[in-house]
């Protein structure tokens, strides 16, 4: 989990300029992700693109999409890959309201074994790049009260 967050971050400073951000915000402001319950297990890089759009949106200062889940571990390369678990992991997100999830398009096919039932009702957004990610996750609106980063 470590890992993805440093993959996020040092995404961020080489792609800024694809995400509208000064290059100076990253000499400005330090980052400290605090991932709470340390009772919980929590392993892997199924949030790798997750993590790269909570820190793309407090760096823009721009909203991310409500009800929107995602599972995908990230690369330096700037590439999203699949992971395990997407049955279960859709079946969390429907209890938990969500109506869209983005994953890679590598995972296109486990979601197709699901039996549509438990699928319905939920929108599939399937990248391959984390600059989609990013893109399709955050919106132009600014978060009430921004904070000027620059």
């Amino acid at each position: 989990m470590k890992e993805s967050a440093t993959l996020a971050m040092e995404y961020l400073k080489a792609h800024s300029d694809m995400i509208g951000l000064e290059q100076e915000v990253f000499d400005k402001w330090n980052v400290h992700l605090h991932v709470p319950q340390g009772a919980i297990p929590k392993d892997g890089p199924s949030a790798g693109i997750t993590m790269l759009t909570a820190l793309a949106s407090a760096f823009t200062q721009k909203k991310v999409k409500a009800n929107l889940a995602m599972t995908g571990e990230i690369t330096l390369r700037g590439k999203v890959l699949p992971v395990g678990g997407i049955k279960e992991k859709i079946l969390a997100a429907k209890r938990a309201g969500i109506t869209e999830i983005v994953m890679c398009d590598k995972n296109r096919k486990d979601v197709e074994d699901i039996n549509p039932r438990y699928t319905k009702g939920v929108n599939f957004v399937y990248v391959s790049q984390m600059i989609d990610v990013v893109k399709h996750a955050l919106l132009e609106e600014k978060v009430v009260n921004p904070l000027k980063v620059a």
